[in-house]
């Protein structure tokens, strides 16, 4: 039997591990898949030294940069983006890391664009900014970062106005604001200025509606949470270590 597993922290809520369980069962795949929960990045090594026979790995917060140290190379989308997701165990134990999450984010947003969708606010500056960011560019989409702090290249939160959500049609929310079980949580954005012209991407799935979702679509806007993405991503997952 195959193992399989996501690296991460406080991660017993994991997708991906009930989603490629169900996927060997309902397939008839003879695999098992693990959460290897860790309290430091350091830990890492422990995971191939305890599994010898570890076919293929997942990587979620807050790791998807922190593991790249430990990886002997990276795809070319990979290197690009800054950011891992998906690890390959090669052949001669060599370990290649990919980024699945903007093969997810691209596939499932395109589906929603319209016409006038052509600039995009990214909320949060992790890992999964940075595979949205590269999808919006591969899209000829003009992004710009929102984060707590304003920077060099980033607004805060205050700068966000009636003019600037004028411009801006897309909102993709990568911070973990409004997962269970705060979710009552949301990116403060200023929602009297958000319309029927919006699409509020939300990368979280669990709530299936999330607050920030909850209040764009009272104000008209088009709402997507993140389950498509995800899964997206695990299928790309899967291929990668099967090829």
């Amino acid at each position: 039997m195959k193992t399989y597993g996501l690296v991460g922290k406080n991660i017993d809520y994991s997708f991906s591990r009930t989603y490629f369980t169900k996927k060997f069962n309902r397939e008839n795949i003879a695999a098992e898949y693990k959460n290897f929960d860790l309290e430091e990045i350091n830990q890492f090594p422990q995971i191939l030294q305890n599994n010898p026979g570890i076919s293929g790995l997942n990587v979620t917060i807050p790791y998807k940069q922190a593991v790249i140290p430990f990886l002997d190379k990276l795809s070319a989308d990979a290197e690009k983006i800054g950011a891992v997701n998906t690890i390959k165990i090669e052949k001669d134990q060599t370990l290649t890391g990919h980024n699945t999450d903007f093969i997810g984010f691209k596939e499932s947003i395109q589906a929603l664009l319209e016409a006038h969708h052509k600039k995009a606010l990214i909320l949060g500056t992790g890992g999964a900014s940075k595979a949205v960011a590269y999808t919006l560019e591969d899209l000829g989409i003009q992004y710009k970062f929102v984060s707590r702090k304003a920077g060099n290249d980033r607004l805060d939160y205050a700068a966000i106005d009636k003019k600037l959500l004028q411009e801006f049609s897309i909102i993709v929310n990568c911070t973990p604001l409004g997962t269970f079980p705060a979710v009552e949580k949301h990116p403060p954005l200023p929602f009297q200025y958000i319309n029927s012209s919006h699409l509020v991407y939300d990368l979280i799935y669990n709530p299936e509606s999330t607050k920030l979702m909850d209040l764009a679509r009272k104000q008209g806007a088009r709402v997507s949470n993140g389950l498509k993405m995800l899964e997206l991503q695990a299928e790309a997952a899967w291929r990668i270590w099967n090829s």
